[in-house]
């Protein structure tokens, strides 16, 4: 088995209070901490079939312009997702299966780009927007009982296990690779930054925050017994991790580095991106009503997040 890690953005952050605030409040958090922020998704060659960990942010999404207030920033393109599995030595029609972590944009947007895949997706989100249209859903139950601590889980490939993990979305999901000993944890925001894991926080972004904590506290008991290399999707700690085969030891942290941040103004286009699910919010589709002349309590359209969550684009 081979594990990959399909890196399409780089150079982002992650404000202290957002990773950090989901149960104490971000007010209780230094906003001025910024931890290290990117974008990929994971590969897993079996030798028999190719499979996806969910497939990046749509084509076109234009980056976002981070100011000093903005609590979050996925980063400068490195270039495109199709263009970042490419460069792995892989072509579209060879995966077989892709496993979405959740319904986001930035784990779902280029789910059309493979056409022979069956996308795998718990049940309660296969109705999602961000899904609509496609015909290749395989809606999962999870029907194969515990696997370890994690009492629902469904069997995918021979030491490949997709598992029910409900907090950050409804449907959320992990996916946990066998190989060689260890057990490689492939995730979409359980956290955001492994500074997370280590201090048991969770994020602001959350659809059911009791269901969050759960799988908060079942990830960190599995990680305790368990050799994890613990691959997130929003942190370059998720491939350092993975091309070092790290195993993750909750009493000794990896040393935090710190994201180096540049605020350098652009001109603007007057899109806005969400920076928690990728929507891009353009008022010539919304008859000509700016970003700023919004209602203070207006929420993004998909994943329900307030304006603060956005970025210039």
């Amino acid at each position: 088995m081979i594990i990959k890690a399909v890196k399409f953005r780089k150079n982002g952050f992650y404000s202290q209070p957002f990773v950090f605030g989901g149960e104490e409040g971000p007010m209780n958090f230094d906003p001025q901490i910024r931890y290290r922020g990117s974008l990929q998704n994971y590969l897993i060659d079996t030798g028999s079939e190719v499979i996806l960990v969910d497939t990046g942010l749509p084509a076109g999404t234009p980056e976002e312009t981070p100011d000093e207030n903005s609590p979050l920033f996925t980063g400068k393109d490195i270039c495109s997702y199709m263009e970042a599995f490419a460069a792995l030595g892989y072509e579209p029609e060879r995966v077989t299966k892709i496993l979405l972590t959740h319904k986001h944009g930035d784990h779902s947007g280029e789910l059309r780009s493979f056409p022979n895949a069956k996308i795998y997706v718990n049940a309660e989100e296969a109705r999602a927007d961000e899904l609509k249209g496609l015909e290749n859903i395989v809606p999962v139950t999870f029907t194969d009982g515990a696997y370890y601590n994690f009492p629902q889980s469904q069997k995918i490939a021979d030491g490949v296990y997709y598992i029910k993990a409900k907090g950050h979305t409804n449907g959320n999901s992990i996916v946990i690779a066998e190989n060689d000993g260890l057990f490689y944890m492939l995730h979409g925001d359980i956290t955001y930054v492994d500074e997370a894991l280590y201090e048991n926080k969770l994020s602001v972004v959350f659809e059911d925050l009791p269901a969050a904590r759960e799988t908060l506290d079942r990830i960190r008991d599995f990680v305790r017994n368990h050799p994890t290399v613990y691959c997130g999707t929003h942190t370059p700690q998720g491939y350092e991790n993975l091309e070092a085969n790290r195993v993750i030891d909750l009493d000794y942290p990896v040393k935090t580095v710190l994201a180096e941040v540049d605020f350098k103004a652009k001109e603007a286009s007057g899109k806005y991106v969400c920076s928690v699910c990728g929507y891009v919010y353009d008022p010539s589709e919304h008859g000509g009503v700016t970003f700023e002349d919004l209602p203070d309590d207006w929420k993004c359209p998909r994943c329900k997040q307030q304006k603060e969550k956005f970025n210039r684009a």
